[in-house]
């Protein structure tokens, strides 16, 4: 479960994750399930083909009967685009008067072909096809527009977006507090101070070179800290993520007082992330503070130059105190960071040396 809240936390698998179940809710939920679609009123177009015929053949014999020409030429619409080409079928069929063909053709301004002289011993005749300069076009209706798959699938990619928009909005910037002009100091300060602290030449201490180092710091005003590095091997797969942030404050009032941060490191062969929460004297050494964040990770107090080992399947993170200082004011003595900057350095698990 751990591990699933863990990508859940990357923006881009929310959104997959959530295309594929609105996917699956929207497809066979809904369209099968609860509204499934319910074929009424259907054209005689849309008949089988051999039923097609046979639904003209009973509009010609109904003409030669009641000589209704607006029931005939409206029986002839209902074949849609189909209507000549089933046409030509009936006229060739043995069965059909000729001459009952010819009167419903002469209503509905069907092609007729020209019949041949009739086959002695036989009383059915054929027909052959008149040139093309003398047949007649035939004047159906224009076919009332549906709507198009094309232009349906343009408007579900069309609600996609804006359903996944509105998603990458509330997860990504609405959830964001803007950070205020007192806040945003701090930010550039600690962006320089990564930016220009040299990291740890593991080599010139007898061990491997890790894969990846990153530097984080934070300064007091910046009540947002939180600081996540996804991790790449040489070759660019991806291995997990790590990060440090605010996990405690003490005392009342802006900006916020940290006593204790939280430092952790996700391996997505593993299936937890590992937690040290990082804490000053003060909170350390008040077991109220200590029991209460004793669940969150294993406890650490942190001093100049202390070295705090994460380990998971297949990682190995190491996070060294670059710097640190604690802050001045009415509160006791130590509890609360001026500023911290943390160096993580991460190796495949063994190949530390």
């Amino acid at each position: 479960m751990e591990k699933i809240r863990e990508y859940l936390k990357n923006p881009l698998i929310t959104a997959a994750a959530g295309f594929v179940v609105g996917l699956i809710i929207g497809w066979m939920v809904l369209g099968w399930g609860l509204f499934p679609v319910k074929w009424t009123d259907a054209s005689a177009g849309q008949l089988r083909a051999d039923v097609r015929e046979d639904y003209l053949k009973m509009a010609i014999q109904s003409y030669s009967l009641n000589k209704d020409a607006t029931l005939a030429l409206t029986r002839w619409n209902e074949l849609g685009d189909a209507a000549p080409e089933v046409f030509k079928k009936v006229q060739l069929d043995p069965s059909m008067n000729a001459e009952a063909v010819a009167l419903f053709s002469n209503v509905v301004q069907a092609p007729m072909q020209e019949p041949l002289p009739a086959v002695p011993g036989e009383g059915v005749t054929q027909a052959v096809p008149l040139p093309l300069e003398t047949q007649v076009v035939p004047a159906t209706e224009e076919k009332e527009g549906g709507i198009k798959p094309v232009l349906l699938l343009g408007v579900f990619c069309l609600l996609t977006l804006i359903i996944g928009g509105a998603a990458a909005y509330v997860l990504l910037i609405r959830k964001r507090p803007a950070r205020s002009g007192a806040s945003y100091a701090p930010v550039q300060q600690s962006q320089e101070i990564n930016r220009t602290t040299e990291v740890t030449d593991y080599e010139s201490e007898g061990q491997s070179a890790p894969i990846q180092q990153f530097m984080t710091t934070y300064m007091l005003g910046d009540d947002l800290y939180d600081d996540s590095f996804s991790i790449d091997s040489t070759s660019g797969e991806f291995l997990g993520e790590c990060g440090v942030g605010i996990t405690e404050t003490i005392g009342v009032g802006d900006p916020k007082k940290v006593t204790a941060f939280e430092v952790w490191l996700f391996d997505k062969t593993d299936i937890q992330t590992v937690t040290k929460v990082l804490m000053s004297e003060h909170a350390f050494n008040d077991p109220s503070i200590n029991q209460k964040l004793a669940s969150k990770g294993d406890p650490v107090m942190i001093a100049p130059g202390e070295r705090v080992l994460l380990e998971t399947a297949a990682l190995q993170l190491e996070a060294r105190v670059v710097d640190m200082n604690y802050g001045q004011g009415a509160l006791p003595e130590n509890s609360f960071f001026d500023r911290l900057t943390l160096e993580l350095a991460i190796w495949p698990k063994g190949s530390r040396g």
